[in-house]
């Protein structure tokens, strides 16, 4: 197949790891003659990597279908013909039924399958046929794609491991993404040496439960998620080492130990804990009760006392009742977290969870997540506040709205504000911090 010519213009729905996969479809089909485009009225393969996470995350997929019908269409009168594509979480739960709703489509391909997307778009021009491609191939994707292409930006996602063995009642990652696979160690650590030759200074290793890691070594060994960061930390010219999203039940002691010894992994933890309820978190099949998250964290803290954390929290769980928020209440404003996510509930087919009886009414949801959200939002406002006189080393990735500022990250994962000459970009610079925000810090570069 040839795309020489043509542009593809890919949009990401959801998590860090689509905007990976993104990447990697792009890459693959750039192999292939593919031009990026953010112009949606000039792509000639538009593709939407989408989220099934969340009801109202598959609500927008469909939307944007009937827009791109629309533009489909316009483009056909001016004798341009657009293919769309449907991949990640969504296509592989709906499969079918995305054809069925929204006929325009001409490729549907999951998550596992994106390593043959040249194939397959090659495939469905030349049948004029929509195809439907959500198999969980034997073959493994990564090794099927082309070398990782320069991402000319200072920090990249680099996907380790991917699936779930925790069947959380709540989640469709084991029926979209399948069971746990972790990557080989050697073909990690050729991708990341790659992303740093092009300029990388930050990698953020990406799972859906990426502390489950424990892909082989060059001996055949298993490594776990600590081995794994221990020898990206050795890589010459790779700054920082960040990794999500982590379970409380895989949080091992030598990872907990990496945090301590490794300079180059941040400061900074994502930890979801879902509820403080442990009737609710027994629902959830979470496999952890509120004590045993409380003592990890302590014992977090206690091997890297600077570390921050931020979690995600689940209200409206079916059969919540007051006691069980109050208890995720208590929780919060014990533990205290620098930033979170949290979310109403709601019903994933062919979950468990959404086959339950005692559904929470929207309206509890509503007020639920609204005094969650304010306590959580004071929280952040907190961690912010406190930063404000302290110096820290800011990466800078992009300019900013202002004439002459950049914005990077501090340790702890915040944007930072700053003027700066844009010879700073991809660079770690010393910071003073004059301000806080609710989601930023300003500050003024220190003098060399």
């Amino acid at each position: 197949m040839s795309g020489a010519g043509k542009k593809v213009l890919v949009k990401t729905f959801g998590c860090q790891m689509n905007v990976y996969d993104s990447e990697r479809m792009a890459e693959a089909l750039s192999a292939e003659g593919y031009a990026e485009t953010e112009v949606v009225e000039d792509a000639d393969l538009v593709i939407l990597n989408t989220c099934h996470i969340r009801e109202k995350a598959a609500e927008k997929v469909y939307s944007e279908l009937g827009r791109l019908r629309q533009l489909k269409s316009e483009r056909l009168k001016q004798g341009r013909e657009t293919m769309i594509a449907v991949a990640g979480c969504v296509a592989q739960a709906e499969g079918a039924e995305i054809i069925a709703r929204a006929p325009a489509v001409d490729l549907v391909v999951g998550p596992q399958s994106y390593h043959r997307l040249p194939e397959l778009v090659s495939r469905a021009s030349r049948e004029r046929t929509s195809l439907i491609e959500t198999n969980f191939p034997e073959e493994d994707k990564f090794s099927h794609l082309p070398r990782r292409a320069p991402r000319h930006a200072a920090s990249a996602f680099l996907t380790v491991q991917e699936g779930c063995d925790k069947f959380c009642t709540f989640c469709v990652v084991p029926y979209t993404r399948g069971m746990e696979y972790s990557r080989p160690v050697s073909a990690i650590l050729a991708e990341a040496e790659a992303l740093v030759a092009g300029g990388v200074a930050e990698i953020t290793l990406l799972g859906q439960n990426v502390n489950g890691y424990h892909g082989e070594d060059e001996t055949g060994a298993a490594t776990s998620l600590a081995g794994l960061l221990t020898r990206l930390a050795s890589i010459e010219g790779l700054q920082r080492l960040r990794y999500t999203t982590s379970h409380p039940r895989d949080m091992s002691d030598d990872l907990i130990d990496a945090h301590a010894r490794l300079q180059k992994l941040m400061p900074y933890l994502h930890l979801p804990i879902q509820s403080g309820s442990d009737r609710i978190l027994a629902a959830m099949n979470r496999k952890h009760t509120a004590a045993e998250y409380r003592a990890l964290v302590a014992r977090i803290r206690k091997a890297r006392p600077d570390i921050a954390l931020s979690t995600d929290i689940i209200v409206g769980f079916p059969g919540e009742t007051d006691a069980d928020f109050a208890a995720t209440l208590a929780l919060v404003e014990e533990v205290g977290f620098a930033q979170a996510y949290s979310f109403k509930y709601s019903p994933r087919p062919g979950t468990p969870a959404a086959k339950i009886d005692a559904q929470v009414p929207e309206a509890v949801k509503i007020d639920r997540l609204h005094r969650l959200q304010h306590m959580l939002d004071g929280q952040q406002i907190l961690f912010n506040t406190a930063c404000v006189g302290r110096t820290f080393p800011v990466l800078f990735e992009r300019s900013g709205r202002r004439q002459g500022q950049l914005i990077g990250r501090s340790p702890y994962l915040q944007p930072v504000h700053a003027f700066a000459e844009p010879d700073l970009l991809g660079r770690i610079v010393t910071v003073e911090i004059l301000g806080a925000g609710p989601n930023s810090l300003s500050g003024v570069i220190q003098a060399a």
